[in-house]
């Protein structure tokens, strides 16, 4: 009796397997255009102006986070700050706004002044209204020019990848002012 119930158990999940395998989708499927009208390998440069402003009563980043030694750092590690940072067409704050830098950054070297950052650049006029890049990486802010990956994007960007060399222009205080050169393929 016992070898009768193994045997139809047995057979049950076989039956059951094969049924299940059948009827399952497959895990990836190859299109040769994964978007309507998407149009792979486009080569575009960008050049605006990021500002970031900390003081005054309107700063458009702002500490979140600090670690118990930061404000015994001479260079702040462990700060983090959140931003909305204006992009402009050129280096005066009054400037037509294209866009917004919308992230994070935060002192990640011991040694050196250096931030990670993690920033959306969503763009808000013009040909790439409505579009977004993916900013991440290591910004050595006392070097000249900096570069950081361009790792993604939406809209107009869809796969996007390619790097941003920052630059900074001004420096009063702790507000920024940071030419930024961005070369995508998308």
């Amino acid at each position: 009796m016992a070898k009768r119930f193994l045997l139809l158990l047995s057979l049950f999940s076989a039956l059951l397997l094969a049924v299940t395998v059948t009827e399952s989708e497959a895990y990836t499927t190859t299109t040769p255009t994964p978007f309507q009208g998407y149009k792979p390998e486009k080569f575009t440069h960008l050049h605006f102006y990021f500002h970031d402003v900390i003081s005054g009563d309107k700063p458009t980043a702002i500490r979140v986070a600090e670690a118990p030694g930061t404000n015994s750092s001479a260079i702040k590690f462990g700060v983090i700050m959140i931003a909305d940072d204006p992009l402009t067409e050129g280096p005066d704050p009054s400037s037509k706004e294209i866009g917004r830098a919308q992230g994070m950054y935060a002192s990640t070297d011991l040694k050196d002044l250096i931030f990670t950052m993690v920033f959306n650049l969503a763009f808000t006029e013009g040909q790439f209204k409505g579009s977004t890049l993916s900013m991440y990486g290591r910004n050595a802010i006392m070097s000249k020019v900096r570069e950081m990956p361009i790792i993604g994007g939406t809209g107009c960007f869809r796969f996007a990848r390619g790097y941003a060399q920052a630059k900074t222009y001004k420096l009063v205080g702790q507000d920024a002012v940071v030419e930024y050169n961005v070369f995508i393929w998308h």
